[in-house]
């Protein structure tokens, strides 16, 4: 089995990042160039098999966890997010994990987090209580 690797991606042009803030044996973390919020960050597997994705998976929680710990922070949550495929918004296609820092009020409501990837079904609760 022919594995991807991301050294094969950036010679193509899938893996485009450029500002990277780590490099470790099984990833790289990068900055986000479009970030959604301050400190949104890529963790990028440097082989693109599923122990090394998770690994980058869990490095994201470890992050998630400290900086939401972290005394002098306005982070208070984080979301963790993977596209896979066009229909799922990836656009640069090799595969990378999204860590994306949350503080209060953010956005007008987050309930439902990861659920608004599909506008208006984000929030379950109001949905619920609406007629179809």
């Amino acid at each position: 089995m022919n594995i991807d690797t991301l050294e094969q991606a950036q010679k193509e042009g899938r893996a485009p990042w450029t500002n990277v803030e780590m490099d470790t044996r099984d990833f790289v973390v990068y900055s986000d160039a479009y970030p959604v919020t301050p400190g949104h960050t890529l963790i990028v597997p440097k082989r693109s098999d599923q122990e090394t994705l998770m690994k980058c998976f869990k490095y994201a929680v470890v992050m998630g966890n400290q900086n939401v710990a972290s005394e002098g922070t306005s982070i208070t949550g984080y979301n963790i997010g993977l596209n896979i495929g066009t229909s799922a918004g990836q656009t640069c296609m090799y595969p990378h994990v999204h860590l994306i820092f949350r503080r209060e009020g953010d956005c007008e409501d987050p309930i439902g987090g990861v659920r608004n990837v599909i506008p208006g079904m984000g929030n379950y609760k109001k949905n619920l209580t609406e007629p179809k």
